[in-house]
């Protein structure tokens, strides 16, 4: 398996959490447990954002090097705004922020390889 793959499998864990995220936060809301808006809002754009990140690591996996810039950069932005906007003391309870920074810390690894001097040189402009 080559990175590209190792990174393919990060960021699916990102996106198995935001996907389980996304059930519990279901099954909170329709069992008449209080979910806010904000909540809903953090789940939805994280659902989303790995979405995005997946089919830009699918296109990037392809040869498409405007795609491997795009995760390349959504692998570093999206975890440290993730832990940013949890670490806002009050605003989430501290179940959904440690869900959302553990999968936060998915993409992590991925940024490391990503961003490392293979890929890199993969996808640089002059090949």
């Amino acid at each position: 398996m080559g990175t590209l793959g190792k990174v393919r499998k990060l960021v699916a864990a990102y996106g198995a959490v935001s996907v389980a995220l996304l059930v519990v936060v279901v099954v909170l809301a329709v069992t008449g447990h209080a979910v806010s808006s904000f909540q809903w809002g953090r789940t939805g754009g994280m659902f989303a954002s790995a979405a995005v990140t997946n089919w830009f690591t699918v296109l990037a996996a392809r040869g498409a090097r405007w795609a491997y810039v795009r995760v390349r950069v959504i692998s570093v932005v999206v975890p440290v705004a993730i832990v940013a906007v949890d670490s806002i003391p009050g605003a989430l309870p501290p179940w959904f922020a440690a869900a959302q920074i553990a999968g936060a810390l998915a993409l992590v690894p991925a940024a490391f390889l990503l961003n490392g001097r293979p890929l890199r040189a993969a996808f640089s402009r002059s090949r």
